[in-house]
């Protein structure tokens, strides 16, 4: 990649521009400075159309804003973070600011402020504070290592609110202004310290916690936009599990490295990103449950455990997992293995629908698997004790599944009884995902299993008489999934 261009010019505004140590040029001369300011033609954007969720933004803000009358909210996008040297990670704004605003830029502050009518609370007014276009009288835009020339346009302050539908102000002004904040202010932490310092004589950890507990709950239940979203990112996932099987033979050649790009080519082309890192286990990497290294070889003869999901460009991710024979057909005991994970996820969906406790489906599944370790003989009945003492953890370990939305596990900060304890309603999203897993080196299980791992994942959204499983297009039963295998490779 290029080097930044190093000096700052007489001329400069606010703070002079950073100088890189090691550049190659020594300065700027006047006439050369006086050269880039002009000659540029005028690219402002006009009659601009709103973004697809601005009504369902703005609607979240109100209900935010009803929940704490009177006081001051905050909520930052977060800044760049540094990956190595003078280069960034690619940058992914902190969820509930996207969830408020639709904005992704990075340093973006949403900000509301109470407004008062008379003695009485009158909603807020909001307002996102952003960096404008690059300074091109400072010559910002070209010297600055994030200047427009360097990292591509932004929008102007006036084509953000065209966009967002809600005024924008300059961000570098935020700190100054919530430094002279009076009367009660909540901030959402851990994703701005310049925001967080200018407030840190007017907030309470246990008043921003509240704010971030709302603001996790409120995900819970998806708008249609939402869901028109997971739906576009699961219809994306699909072609990208098509695309792996198609390049098996590849991957066999390699390692999972292959499938793990090939994944990734349908997320980025298709999406923002892929939304969380893709397990690629194949063989006894499918016994780790994050197995995220993807660094094994590929047999035929083994399982590949492939839990991926693309992140559209919206930040909504799906999450989906499939375990697949390698070479095409399942042995006798993969088989075995996989149907009885099947079965118990067929429980598990049959009990998602609205009315239903959120831990429901999560118990129908487990009680299949114990079931079966019981049938095998793997563990000592009855069911209900070994359910009780929880014995079938050993070769289940997680809980059957999980909210889904802006972040894969959606909603993590909610209260217990607002989660794991509540019951679910008509929108909310989520997972459902049993799995046996036998490691390599447990000798309680005879050796056939060894090594053997297997999950079957899908993403299903509370309807008003049930569920929809929105990522039916997969293949889950043992002989629709080797059909669709051998079609593919055609």
């Amino acid at each position: 990649m290029a080097e930044e261009l190093p000096p700052e010019t007489p001329e400069a505004e606010e703070k002079p521009i950073k100088q890189r140590k090691n550049g190659l040029y020594s300065g700027v001369s006047d006439e050369l400075a006086n050269n880039m300011k002009s000659g540029w033609a005028d690219t402002e954007l006009h009659g601009l159309e709103p973004i697809a969720q601005a009504s369902h933004t703005a609607a979240r803000r109100a209900a935010l804003s009803a929940r704490f009358p009177g006081e001051r909210l905050v909520v930052p996008a977060g800044n760049l973070r540094t990956r190595s040297n003078d280069t960034e990670y690619p940058f992914r704004a902190g969820t509930e600011y996207t969830y408020l605003t639709g904005d992704q830029t990075h340093d973006g502050v949403l900000v509301l402020e109470p407004r008062k009518n008379g003695a009485l609370d009158d909603g807020h007014d909001a307002a996102l504070y952003l960096l404008p276009r690059s300074n091109r009288e400072n010559g910002e835009f070209w010297l600055d290592g994030h200047g427009e020339l360097w990292v591509g346009r932004r929008h102007s302050l006036t084509e953000a609110e065209q966009l967002l539908g809600l005024p924008a102000k300059d961000v570098r002004e935020v700190a100054a202004t919530l430094a002279e904040a009076t009367g009660p202010v909540r901030v959402v932490r851990g994703h701005d310290a310049s925001v967080e310092a200018a407030l840190t004589d007017k907030v309470t950890a246990e008043r921003d916690e509240e704010l971030r507990v709302y603001l996790s709950e409120a995900r819970a239940v998806k708008d249609e936009f939402e869901i028109g979203e997971l739906q576009k990112a699961v219809d994306s996932t699909v072609r990208g599990f098509e695309d792996v099987v198609k390049v098996l033979d590849k991957a066999e050649a390699t390692s999972e490295r292959y499938i793990e790009g090939t994944f990734f080519l349908r997320a980025r082309v298709e999406g923002n990103d892929i939304g969380y890192g893709s397990i690629c286990a194949a063989g006894p990497h499918a016994t780790t449950l994050h197995w995220v290294r993807n660094d094994g070889d590929v047999r035929s003869g083994d399982l590949l455990l492939l839990d991926a999901g693309v992140e559209t460009h919206t930040l909504y991710t799906a999450d989906v997992t499939r375990t697949l024979p390698i070479g095409g057909r399942y042995s006798a005991i993969q088989r075995k293995v996989y149907d009885a994970v099947y079965e118990a996820q067929e429980a598990g969906i049959a009990a998602v629908r609205p009315g239903a406790k959120y831990h429901d489906f999560h118990l129908a599944s487990q009680r299949v698997l114990a079931e079966k370790l019981v049938e095998w003989g793997l563990l000592e009945g009855p069911v209900e004790q070994v359910l009780e003492l929880g014995l079938q953890r050993r070769w289940t370990l997680h809980g059957t599944g999980h909210m889904l939305g802006l972040d894969v596990h959606d909603c993590a900060a909610a209260r217990r009884e607002a989660y794991a304890d509540g019951t679910l309603e008509p929108g909310m999203c989520l997972t459902v995902e049993p799995g046996l897993y036998f490691q390599a080196d447990d000798t309680t299980v005879p050796e056939e299993y060894r090594g053997i791992g297997v999950r079957i994942e899908d993403d299903l959204v509370v309807t008003e008489d049930g569920n929809r499983n929105l990522s039916a297009a997969l293949p889950r039963r043992a002989d629709e999934v080797e059909a669709w295998m051998a079609d593919l490779k055609k």
